[in-house]
């Protein structure tokens, strides 16, 4: 993307506002089934995985959803976007990615687009909410990228101000997939799971053990959380 087609903020990080007119990047990954290969295997799975989800929910209310593991590497941001293309798949549903991952955040990068303001500047009132969702190249799928990194994220993400702009964010969206940092050593996954209706806990097969699992599970329940269930991945 040109720098012609940002609108530049003067501020210490550099993050700029994404323009509306910016071009909506293209996928990158073969991970991302649903859209590298829409009538395969993997992507049938992550429309069973949608369908057991809208099962849960007969009568439509938004829903937000974070998507966590125990530990890195484990394909939950993978899982998150193939989960929202299949979700944007049913009639009517506007489906939004949320990266809360402000210690490395990968949502941009996997959907094509550079690194602009987003969830931590919308959360510190420094950008507002329509400036900081972008379109993407998937139908019916929107992102909010995590923005400017702060110092403190679990002092930002526990603050009333993030429980508003949740609520404004389900008037606006069918679902909402927030993308966690690992449960086991970063509490911020903890907090946004207490935010959203429910936990999917991404395990990686033959990778994570039992034990980290069953650690993972209790302590994104610790604030309040409801873990749905577990969505095990294997080469994502």
């Amino acid at each position: 993307m040109s720098e012609s087609n940002l609108t530049q903020e003067t501020e210490a990080d550099g993050l700029p506002i994404a323009s509306p007119d910016s071009p909506p990047g293209e996928v990158n990954g073969e991970q991302i089934k649903m859209a590298s290969d829409p009538r395969g295997k993997l992507a049938e799975q992550f429309r069973n995985l949608r369908n057991s989800i809208v099962a849960l929910n007969p009568d439509g209310a938004p829903r937000t959803i974070a998507i966590a593991s125990a530990v890195a590497g484990e394909g939950k941001t993978v899982a998150a976007i193939n989960l929202a293309i299949a979700l944007a798949e049913l009639p009517g549903n506007q489906v939004l990615l949320l990266d809360g991952n402000m210690h490395g955040p990968m949502l941009e990068t996997y959907l094509g687009l550079p690194r602009c303001k987003g969830v931590a500047d919308v959360l510190r009132g420094g950008c507002s909410l329509d400036a900081a969702l972008r379109r993407t190249s998937l139908p019916g799928v929107s992102v909010m990228g995590a923005g400017s990194l702060p110092e403190n994220s679990s002092r930002l993400l526990g603050s009333e101000r993030t429980r508003v702009v949740f609520n404004q964010l389900k008037q606006r969206f069918s679902y909402i997939l927030i993308d966690t940092p690992e449960a086991l050593s970063i509490s911020d996954a903890s907090l946004l799971g207490a935010l959203a209706d429910g936990i999917l806990l991404v395990v990686r097969i033959g990778s994570t053990s039992k034990v980290l699992v069953e650690q993972a599970n209790h302590q994104l329940e610790s604030l309040g959380g409801n873990v749905l269930g577990t969505c095990l991945v294997g080469g994502l």
